[in-house]
């Protein structure tokens, strides 16, 4: 089994402050190519889990979630010096308050609840218990805290605390949360 860092998209990787369909919208944080390349360096599985409630809301297609995707994935394949660091991807497209059909419910892969992570630890035979989960708002912490991992919260969504249980830090970047997680020991 192996370990895995599993990373939100919008305001972890990407900046991005509204729903996200149009691929020309993506912009990398200066410090995500060197984290993540940090991260596989050390022996991490790279899975991004990401709600993408603009599906079920009429903003954007599940077509235009794979293009986005696919453009991450070349920027930051471009930016590493050719090295394909973002091939595992995972996306939840419901919402209950959602009126396109058949996305328009509550699903166990929507954050807070853990279903992509138990996805793609059962599909890539990972260990969540020695794993970490990266996010930015209170719903990617507790994704993490539900699948039995670690977690970070970045502070990029303006939260700086939240609700017991607490994240297992709270940071400025995900440079910071790469510094963090290396320097524990093994």
């Amino acid at each position: 089994m192996r370990y895995a860092i599993f990373l939100d998209r919008d305001n972890t990787i990407i900046r991005n402050d509204d729903h996200l369909g149009d691929p020309a919208g993506v912009e990398l944080f200066e410090d995500s190519v060197e984290s993540l390349l940090r991260f596989v360096e050390a022996g991490y599985e790279l899975v991004v889990v990401t709600n993408q409630s603009g599906v079920a809301r009429g903003l954007f297609t599940e077509e235009d979630v794979h293009a986005v995707h696919e453009t991450i994935r070349k920027q930051v394949r471009d930016a590493s010096g050719g090295h394909d660091l973002l091939v595992h991807w995972y996306h939840s497209p419901y919402h209950p308050d959602g009126h396109v059909e058949p996305f328009n419910i509550a699903h166990d892969t929507r954050k807070p609840e853990p279903g992509m992570l138990h996805q793609a630890a059962a599909e890539l035979d990972l260990d969540l218990t020695g794993s970490w989960m990266i996010g930015d708002t209170p719903r990617d912490v507790r994704a993490g805290q539900n699948a039995g991992c670690r977690t970070i919260l970045l502070r990029h969504s303006g939260y700086e605390t939240m609700d017991e249980p607490a994240p297992d830090a709270v940071v400025n970047s995900l440079a910071d949360a790469v510094d963090i997680i290396l320097d524990l020991p093994s």
